[in-house]
This record gives structure tokens, sequence and C-alpha cells, in this order.
């Protein structure tokens, strides 16, 4: 029998996603855990396995098309099964009728029709009065034209009541910066549906475009101040990885008080070991191991490898950082899994080196390298990506000197770090050029005091300035 196969929930924070590219074309069998497609979602490009098998009867939804979770894509079934009740019963475009939602106002009563009135004594009457035909309104420009022409497309909502959309449509349209009263619904009962709304901002940008070459040119109309005209801004539309970071950043500065905190610490013996440590590695592997397999020649590790190592040391010192906030207590983490910021195309993500006291330098190097080739080609997987304890961003490859960031939730901090920057400094009483460094601790006041907050920082000094602690610690 015919199965509708349906968007699954991908990632934890996954709403919608788009569905990129089909791996099955209609006709081919399909087996359990075969690959259909490949779907973007808010943090990578994730695969859509079959959870059933048959024959792939029909694809619901075209490549590119944004699905939501547990949207209708495709249907499976036996070969040359009827499917078309299945399919005229599974709109791709407006889920199922939903209930009534909080807030919303329910439809009127019907109002009972009035009695008859009792019948009044004829009277003659001369002339009925005339009463005015309605006429169109006076269009004088493009604009009222357009505007006029809208309206009249509109549909009364004194005949339609409250419009009738879903859940996914109302945030579709809130999204597009449609209003729901001027479009007319082609589903059942007069619904709304998303290509309802993709054709009414359609017709409203062609309108919109009439009126631009209709209108005068702004040259030719006479000028009351000096200036160039001015030209329409780019359009650009929300990625799903942009449109969750603006919502979590969101969220974060509204819901965690933050507090920051900044030190700028000496570095010139942490650059001093980083080039010791590199000269070393550039001798090539150790005597035995296989290149390519143990350990991979002419490796390199940077300054950030190394503040994640002494990090991850700072924080068993001072394990009150390596907490989160909930309602009812304060989770203090004895694993320390250190979020690392990423830049990727379109957007920022945050791989976790996991157990990261527990590895040596070279290993968080090696896998920080990994993570962030894999997060550029987007074939992260979600669990890669979450459960952090502390996060760690760097700009100082960007010649940055310090920032403060913005707290990744439900972690408690984040430190900020700025580019290695030669200043003059006092050795001995003589000036000198040295190295610093400039860190910023950003704290979820509700779990960190600024007292714990400067307690790491100062195990976080104390690392830089003797690195081969870092190394041993």
């Amino acid at each position: 029998m015919a199965k509708i196969q349906e968007m699954p929930k991908l990632s934890p924070t996954m709403e919608e996603g788009v569905l990129s590219v089909w791996h099955k074309k209609e006709g081919e069998p399909v087996l359990v855990d075969d690959l259909l497609a490949e779907v973007e979602t808010d943090k990578a490009t994730m695969e859509f396995r079959a959870f059933d098998q048959g024959t792939l009867l029909k694809l619901l939804v075209a490549p590119g098309s944004t699905v939501r979770v547990g949207q209708p894509v495709a249907v499976l079934g036996a070969a040359g099964e009827d499917i078309s009740a299945i399919v005229a019963s599974a709109p791709t475009g407006a889920p199922k009728p939903e209930q009534p939602l909080a807030g919303t106002a329910s439809p009127p009563p019907p109002v009972p029709k009035p009695e008859p009135a009792a019948p009044v004594a004829a009277r003659p009457v001369t002339q009925a009065p005339r009463v005015a035909e309605p006429r169109p309104a006076t269009v004088t420009s493009p604009l009222d034209r357009t505007s006029y022409e809208l309206q009249a497309a509109a549909p009364s909502m004194a005949t339609l009541g409250r419009a009738l959309a879903s859940p996914y449509v109302r945030k579709s349209a809130r999204d597009m910066g449609v209003d729901l009263k001027t479009v007319r619904g082609s589903g059942r009962g007069g619904r709304i549906t998303v290509d309802d709304l993709d054709k009414a901002r359609s017709n409203e940008s062609s309108a919109l475009a009439k009126v631009a070459v209709a209108a005068p040119s702004l040259a030719d109309a006479p000028r009351t101040e000096k200036g160039p005209a001015l030209s329409g801004p780019e359009v650009r539309p929300l990625s799903m990885m942009r449109k969750t970071i603006a919502r979590r950043l969101t969220e974060a500065k509204q819901t965690i008080p933050h507090i920051y905190l900044t030190i700028d610490v000496d570095a010139d013996k942490l650059v001093l070991l980083r080039e010791q440590i590199n000269a070393e590695l550039a001798g090539g592997p150790p005597q035995g191991a296989r290149p390519g397999k143990d350990e991979a020649p002419r490796e390199k590790i940077s300054i950030n490898d190394l503040l994640i190592k002494a990090c991850a040391v700072a924080l068993t010192r001072v394990p009150e950082c390596n907490a989160q906030f909930s309602p009812e207590a304060i989770l203090v983490f004895k694993r320390i899994d250190i979020s690392v910021a990423v830049a990727i195309p379109g957007g920022l993500v945050t791989p976790v080196v996991r157990d990261a006291d527990a590895k040596s330098v070279v290993s968080i190097a090696r896998e920080v390298r990994d993570l962030a080739s894999r997060a550029r080609s987007k074939k992260l997987s979600p669990e890669e990506m979450s459960n952090g304890t502390f996060s760690i961003t760097n700009l100082g490859m960007f010649g940055i000197d310090s920032f403060s960031a913005v707290i990744n939730p439900p972690e408690s901090a984040i430190l900020a770090v700025g580019r290695v920057r030669q200043e003059p400094v006092i050795v001995d009483g003589r000036v000198a050029v040295g190295k610093k460094l400039a860190m910023t601790l950003s704290c979820d006041h509700r779990v960190i005091d600024g007292a714990v907050g400067s307690a790491f920082l100062a195990e976080l000094r104390a690392l830089l300035d003797s690195p081969m602690r870092i190394l041993t610690g």
C-alpha cells in the first residue's frame, strides 16, 4: 500500500529546511535507509534517508523548495499503484487544518435572522428616493491606481471573516511581509496556501514596478534639496542559517544578563612556544610512523589551538565557569567540551572539541582543522555542533585588537580573542618591543559573578605567562 514520506526532523533545532537535491527519481526502487535527498537545515546539509521500502511513485516537492518538518515530500508504494487519491489528500503547500490559535478571535456566531416586522398600513408614496450608484474612486496617479487595484483584488474581510491560514502560512506571510487580508485563498474553503503568498507577493512587485515605470522621474521633478537620487537596496533573502543566527542571538541578548571582563596578557612566551612546537613538527613524523596514518607530516599549531588547551586547563581549576543556568539549579559539568566559532559562507557555526582537557595540543590542532574543513563544506552532524560547555571565538586573523562576543546559549561563557600585537613594554627599566594579546570573557551573570570570572582569567593569565604548563596541565 502506498505511503506518504514526510520531512523528518534532522536536527534538534530544525523547524524547516531547503530540499536541495533528490537522489532518487520517480519509478526507482527504494530500500530502507537509502539516501533519498539532501536537506539544508539551520546548521548543515543533512542526509534524508528512507524509513520504508518500495517504489518512488511521486515526488511532491521540487528541488530548492523550503519544506517544513512533517510536510509530505514523496509517496512510496508498489509499482503501478494508483496514488491519485493519496496525492489529492496530501497537499504540499498547506498543513492539516489547525485548531483555533490561542489569542485569536473565533469565527463570529451566526447572526439570527430578524423576525418579520408587523404589517404597516400602506401609505401613498409619490416617488422613491433615488440612491446614487457607487462609482470607483477617482484615480489621479499611477500609485493611486495601483493601490486601488490591489484593494479591489483583495477579498472583503466582512464576507470572509478571519483569514483562513495555517500557522506555517501565517509565519511565512510575516517573513515575506505579506498581509493575509489582501490574499485570496485558492485552497479548500478559501484557505490560503504558500503558493497564494508567492503569487500575492509577485503581483505586488509587478504592480510596484509598473508604478516605477509610469511615475515621473525624480530627475524631471523640481529639486528642493541638492543630492543624488537614492537607489534601492539589493534584496538578499535570509538563509536557514541566518534565520537561526538571528533568532538565537536575539534570544541570548534579551534573556542573558551579560557581564564583560577583559585582560591584556604578555604573549612573547606563548608565541615562542608555538614557534618551537612548529619547528619540531616540521621535522616530519616520528620514527616508525606511517605518513597520513599515524601522524601527518608538516603539521602546524596556531595560537588558537594553544588557547583552547589553556582554557580547558583553566576550567579544571575554576569549574564554576564550566556551567549552565537552569530555572531550578546551576549545572556544573565535569566534561570540558569547548565550542570553537568557525566562519563559513553565509554565517557562523560552533563545532565542539570534546574532552579538550584530556587531549594534546597537536591533537586539538588536528581536530579543529578537520571540524573547520567539514563545517565549510556543510558536512558536520548536529551532534558535532551541540552540547558544548564553553566557547572561544578568535578574530585575530582579521586584525581585530579586541571585541566582546555574545554568549552561545545554553552555555554561560565565551572568550573573545584578538590579535597578537606589538607594543612598547618596560623590561628591566628599559623600553622594548613586546607582544600583547587582549581577551574578553563574556559571562552569564546568573551563573558567573565578576569574582568567579576574574578567577578564571587569572588562571588563564598564569598559564600564558608560563605556557609550558599548558602542555603538562
